[in-house]
């Protein structure tokens, strides 16, 4: 009970924490809505697969420049998505929800393998936990990783929904305010996480 409690906790933690994929989830359900914003949302379950797999794998023996590798492609993924989206606010939004499509998934799940913030804590935190667990019982490391996953992926969609709900009581300008301010933060984001693997 204690390991699904640990995954629930992390596993919101982890969801509700800004970052470049809840950036994404905003900026694309407010231009496309709920059906776009979901997809992003749950890119996790898609590439953590790779993620945690190679993270336990290589967990003691992964190279410091790797680690600063993907921290830049990473910063630079976010730089030109913001500036996509700064493009977006300048034109007009469609008036209701224009759905989304696999693209949306792919545009989500190429932000979180390339996000060196999810390497990170499955290399420093999950990845020893998850091991420790598992040599003391399987099942226990199967329940810790199905419970994080479900707070970590379902917070997200949260959010999706908060902001699909929240977009249908805005204006034209003040949506393409706020994809604007999210297409700068993505920026922010992007050059802050460049400039740290640089200097790190």
């Amino acid at each position: 009970m204690t390991e699904l409690v640990t995954g629930l906790t992390l596993g919101l933690a982890a969801g509700l924490a800004p970052g470049p994929l809840q950036g994404l989830i905003v900026t694309t359900t407010l231009h496309r809505g709920f059906g776009a914003g979901w997809r992003v949302a749950i890119a996790p379950l898609l590439t953590d697969v790779v993620i945690v797999s190679l993270s336990v794998a290589v967990l003691s023996v992964l190279p410091d420049a790797v680690l600063v590798g993907l921290t830049v492609v990473g910063g630079g993924l976010l730089v030109g998505l913001g500036a996509v989206e700064l493009v977006r606010s300048r034109r007009p939004l469609p008036p209701g929800d224009a759905g989304g499509s696999s693209k949306d998934l792919a545009a989500g799940a190429l932000v979180n393998v390339t996000n060196p913030h999810a390497w990170l804590f499955w290399v420093t935190a999950g990845g020893p936990l998850l091991i420790r667990l598992y040599r003391a019982s399987p099942p226990t490391a199967v329940g810790f990783l199905a419970a994080f996953y479900v707070a970590l992926v379902g917070s997200k969609v949260g959010l999706a929904a908060v902001v699909a709900a929240v977009r249908h009581q805005l204006g034209d300008r003040s949506r393409r305010r706020l994809l604007a301010a999210g297409g700068l933060l993505l920026i922010a984001g992007g050059v802050l996480i460049v400039a740290g693997g640089m200097s790190g």
